[in-house]
């Protein structure tokens, strides 16, 4: 099946500053698919290329196989997006808003897609509100409702969760995942890695306007060393671990009757024996991969690499 997106040896320097260096990535049809990187990494500069807004110095880009370069046009009626912060006319109602877009778009059956796109992100109750009066949160569903009004089949979403409530957080994940069930594919780049690991099929983690690493979430995180809890009763040697415990330079956190470490699979039954056979009661264990780590390392070893930043 052809990718949604191929981004192929993508290349942007401004003068002599490369924002951008040889980036490569393709997003499958039904992904959830996370982009990722730190400040600086190239990703507004390469999200503005996705949507035609600059011309890359070399490489291509291609949505559903059609090179941008040769038809942006066709492609764009295929991309909903959000890129930053959504604007609207403050005087006008949020449905008025829709209403325009629809019209400028040419929007087939347009009040029925407008109710329903407003229904899907909740603000069927405030549709007649100016938009003036709206929250940072409610114009950012607003502007998701406007992504998806044309019905695209690729969306892209840059930052969605800024001014997001921790209640609007999940919704809006579980609309995203409401989306790939209905088929779309979903270009999400985020600072909230947690809701990346949760719902991202695939991923890329980029640095330095290239990319370090791609794959699926679990094949990633697979790389990782666990971060092990143990919970036990407290005793003298919990509060103080002993110079000769061989993994005390990988505690991250203790207190009294909980340590969490950093521990490859087969180091955890090595440590519960260890902390037993010192007479402490262990009362659970439980471990998990975290993107966090990952994401730290990768981005932390390429900057000791190279210099430079990007865009």
């Amino acid at each position: 099946m052809t990718p949604a997106l191929s981004v192929e040896n993508f290349r942007k320097t401004y003068g002599n500053f490369v924002a951008v260096d040889d980036l490569s990535f393709h997003v499958n049809q039904g992904d959830i698919y996370g982009f990722l990187g730190p400040n600086g990494a190239g990703k507004s500069t390469t999200i503005r290329a996705l949507l035609g807004l600059i011309q890359p110095t070399s490489g291509q880009v291609k949505i559903f196989g059609q090179s941008l370069a040769t038809d942006r046009a066709g492609a764009m009626r295929r991309i909903g997006s959000i890129v930053e912060k959504p604007d609207f006319y403050k005087n006008l109602s949020g449905r008025k808003n829709l209403e325009l877009f629809a019209w400028l778009s040419k929007v087939r059956d347009a009040r029925h897609r407008i109710d329903r796109m407003l229904e899907l992100v909740g603000l069927s109750q405030r549709d007649r509100d100016a938009v003036k009066g709206y929250s940072h949160g409610m114009k950012q569903r607003l502007g998701l409702a406007q992504a998806l009004l044309h019905d695209p089949d690729l969306i892209i979403l840059d930052e969605p969760t800024t001014g997001l409530d921790p209640q609007g957080i999940v919704d809006l994940r579980k609309l995203l995942l409401q989306l790939q069930a209905e088929g779309k594919t979903i270009f999400l780049s985020s600072h909230i890695l947690s809701e990346i690991e949760l719902i991202a099929t695939r991923m890329v983690i980029i640095n330095k306007g290239r990319a370090i690493v791609e794959g699926t979430v679990a094949e990633l995180l697979s790389r990782e060393d666990l971060v092990v809890s143990f919970s036990f009763l407290s005793t003298p040697l919990s509060n103080n671990p002993p110079d000769d415990f061989p993994w005390i330079g990988r505690i991250q956190q203790r207190s009294s009757d909980h340590w969490i470490l950093s521990l490859s699979d087969d180091e955890i039954p090595r440590v519960n024996e260890w902390l037993v056979g010192r007479g402490m009661a262990v009362t659970a264990i439980q471990s998990r991969r975290r993107l966090e780590d990952l994401f730290v390392r990768l981005t932390m070893e390429e900057g000791t690499m190279k210099g430079g930043k990007s865009r």
